[in-house]
């Protein structure tokens, strides 16, 4: 057997002989070990990735610069806002004829009609429900997409599915990714902000805007609504700016010396530069954020001169103000009331859907509004969803559990469809059945209004190309039906 193998012929595309070949490749296991443990350890050298902020290119020309994300947490329902089902009112109360996938233990599995009315809004005649009178203003102007899906059925996960491509955590949000892509374009505000609630966070917290393994420079970067903007941004009382320039000079000097000990420590040059940011923000003494130089009719507008609306339309007014600055991504959250997910009407859907709505509808509306007559829509896109719909069903009498299987959302801006419905779903609002959009689908096409190729935006993790769409596993498409 031994000379059989020491005499066998060469191999095709290798010069030699089987053993040959088996020794070469074995002595290469070492190699590969040797590289994942310099990975392991950060050791390795950089490689093409961008690591800063600095403005660049996408791969095609762009129709859009910027995003607003309007995250509704908690499942917006569907059926009782954006899609009117005669159906589901007609067999109120019935057993439904197919099996329904739930999540909660409480279901009652009869059919569940919507108590409140739609209308035809707009010249496109777009029909939505009664509680969204401020949506219904803007009707010609938005993109309703009604068929969309997604991948479970719990918050946290889909969540991270909405935000990041997958259900697990630890991956980089979608605003991580566009501003790895694009940069900024501004050098004395972040790349990408956050807008919470000063009550608290929403469910999943700070893990919704993380970079992941992205560099950590690309995280987002919390504002506060009230008082302070940034924390700890404000100098301590009586330091001159001839004092504070030379602390900061003499903290940018240390803090290069001990980077060039820990090269390849992505959080170090991530703290490194939101300090040097920080400093540029304070020394410039930006006002992008003062939202007192908003005349009072645009107050007005978003509703800061009404409690109901004016905490929730500070953080939207103050999104569109950052977006003019120059930030490419900001994600504004709803009210932490009546909990942290305020979209979740497991029970007493009449009194918490209307109130919810009563707090963000008029705020959302006034920013497309806004951006519109400024000049401002075509460059920035708003999109306004939340992680998944509801159900047709009843759950402790008068509430509706998650749906992973349809929701629906409207985009507004950026190359995207004024006055255009998008899709559908079955005679009772369970499932996107026509035209289906998946998150992934989402994703790549607000990548492409950006200028970049879902495809092409890439980052080497773990020895593989991540993307946000993982378009291998996903399928995931640019939807042209959703674009002008």
């Amino acid at each position: 057997m031994e000379t059989a193998v020491r005499d066998s012929p060469s191999l095709p595309g290798f010069p030699g002989t089987r053993r040959r070949m088996l020794a070469e490749a074995g002595a290469g296991f070492g190699t590969l070990a040797l590289a994942g443990m310099l990975d392991r350890d950060g050791l390795l050298a950089a490689g093409d990735e961008p690591q800063d902020l600095v403005p660049r290119p996408g791969h095609a020309r762009p129709r859009a610069r910027a995003v607003i994300q309007l995250f509704q947490n908690g499942g917006p329902s569907q059926m009782d806002l954006f899609d009117e089902k005669p159906e589901l009112t007609r067999q109120h109360g019935k057993v439904p004829s197919q099996e329904i996938e739930t999540f909660q233990l409480d279901n009652n599995n009869v059919l569940l009609k919507s108590p409140y009315a739609f209308y035809e809004a707009g010249e496109c005649g777009m029909r939505l429900g009664e509680l969204i009178p401020h949506t219904s203003s803007i009707a010609d102007d938005i993109c309703l997409v009604r068929s969309m899906h997604t991948g479970h059925n719990n918050h946290p996960f889909a969540i991270n599915m909405f935000q990041t491509g997958k259900t697990f955590p630890g991956r980089p949000a979608m605003g991580s990714w566009i501003c790895y892509g694009l940069g900024t374009e501004r050098d004395d505000l972040p790349g990408y902000v956050v807008l919470r609630s000063p009550k608290g966070y929403n469910t999943s917290g700070k893990m919704v805007w993380s970079s992941g393994w992205l560099p950590a420079v690309y995280q987002g970067t919390e504002f506060n609504s009230t008082g302070d903007v940034v924390h700890y941004l404000s100098p301590r009382p009586g330091t001159s700016p001839s004092g504070r320039r030379r602390s900061l000079d003499l903290l940018a000097k240390l803090n290069r010396r001990h980077q060039r000990r820990y090269p390849r420590e992505s959080e170090l040059e991530a703290r490194i530069q939101n300090y040097e940011l920080a400093a540029r923000m304070q020394l410039a003494a930006s006002s992008a954020l003062d939202l007192k130089q908003e005349s009072q009719e645009t107050r007005s507008l978003y509703g800061l001169d009404n409690p109901v609306t004016a905490a929730y339309g500070s953080r939207v007014l103050m999104a569109r103000r950052l977006v003019e600055a120059g930030v490419r991504f900001v994600q504004v959250f709803p009210p932490v009331s009546p909990s942290i997910q305020p979209w979740d009407n497991h029970n007493n859907l009449p009194r918490d859907l209307p109130s919810i709505c009563r707090q963000t509808d008029q705020p959302s509306a006034a920013l497309v509004k806004d951006l519109k007559r400024r000049g401002l829509l075509d460059d920035v896109i708003v999109m306004w969803a939340g992680e998944f719909g509801r159900l047709p069903i009843s759950e402790a009498k008068d509430g509706r559990d998650h749906n992973r299987n349809a929701f629906s959302l409207w985009m507004a801006g950026g190359g995207f469809r004024g006055g255009h419905v998008h899709g559908g779903t079955d005679d009772f609002g369970y499932a996107a059945v026509e035209d289906r959009v998946s998150v992934a689908d989402l994703h790549a096409t607000v990548l492409q209004q950006l200028g970049l190729d879902h495809r092409r935006l890439t980052f080497r993790h773990s020895g593989r190309p991540e993307r946000l769409t993982d378009p291998e596993v996903t399928g995931a498409r640019v939807v042209d039906e959703l674009l002008s």
